[in-house]
């Protein structure tokens, strides 16, 4: 398989087109990931647009995206493969006086009788494949163990078949909210990019490139706004896609040029928690 990508400037050029607007530091680890055949590793706070990239990644190169969701006591089952237990019991029961158990035991560990999951299904895929293990930060450390030989080797081991080896490099990304720290192991088989909120210029092109009709005047304002609540002792900061969210709301009730009333009648789309809206609610009133 070819490269997917030119140059750096062809990766950020490529995102731009999708309305996701990529610096230099993100746009060259995607080149680099696909030049090198190893997958990326991005940390940063939730909602600054991690999974985003991904998806935005396989919109431009063309590839399926295959998403592996982690969450606590995500195991090898949901992840890699099974086994259909119900179906090989059927058949053990339909032949069991017609085949040696030895005849039987090479049946049911076949092909025919394996459920892939999306770890399994990226490996197997002869299609380009962008695979997305999403929050890894959520699995337990001993799940990590599941992910090292895919991620360094790409490939998959499964006792009965032998191992399964990638017929084309995916792209791979992780993502992770830092609510953990990942082991040394896993971060040495990817490439690392932080991804933190976008400064105020990049965010106000982020509001025009996603919300339509919207004026660079209310754009700038929202940007600024955003910019100065996250400076607040939050719970839980505002992300780009509630700052998106915002914009909309305040396009869908006709607000033109936003005032402190305005802002902090609003508020609850862009913060989720009451103490933050207290706060910045305050916040808008000092500054008025």
């Amino acid at each position: 398989m070819g490269n997917r990508f030119d140059s750096v400037q062809a990766v950020r050029d490529g995102l731009k087109r999708v309305n996701y607007l990529a610096d230099d530091g993100i746009a060259s680890v995607a080149f680099l990931a696909d030049r090198l055949g190893k997958p990326v590793l991005v940390e940063g706070p939730a909602g600054t647009g991690k999974t985003q990239l991904a998806k935005s990644i396989a919109d431009i190169t063309g590839a399926r995206l295959i998403r592996l969701q982690c969450y606590e006591g995500l195991d090898e089952s949901k992840a890699l493969y099974e086994w259909n237990y119900k179906k090989q019991l059927l058949r053990i029961q339909v032949d069991k006086n017609n085949d040696t158990w030895s005849e039987v035991h090479d049946d049911i560990f076949s092909e025919e009788f394996l459920l892939t999951r999306p770890l399994l299904e990226a490996i197997r895929a002869d299609q380009p494949v962008v695979l997305l293990i999403d929050e890894v930060d959520r699995v337990e450390v001993e799940t990590e163990a599941l992910l090292l030989e895919i991620l360094s080797e790409y490939q998959v081991s499964i006792p009965e078949l032998g191992t399964i080896t990638a017929t084309q490099i995916p792209l791979v990304f992780l993502t992770s909210n830092n609510t953990r720290e990942l082991s040394e192991a896993l971060k040495r088989r990817c490439l690392y990019l932080h991804v933190d909120y976008p400064d105020m210029d990049r965010e106000k092109e982020i509001v025009l490139a996603k919300v339509e009709g919207i004026t660079d005047h209310l754009a700038d304002q929202i940007a600024r706004i955003v910019r100065s609540i996250r400076q607040l002792d939050l719970k839980k900061a505002p992300s780009v896609s509630e700052t998106i969210d915002w914009a909309r709301t305040l396009m869908l009730l006709g607000i033109e040029h936003i005032d402190a009333e305005q802002a902090k009648e609003t508020l609850h789309i862009l913060l989720k928690y009451q103490t933050d809206i207290a706060k910045a609610a305050k916040e808008l009133s000092s500054d008025k």
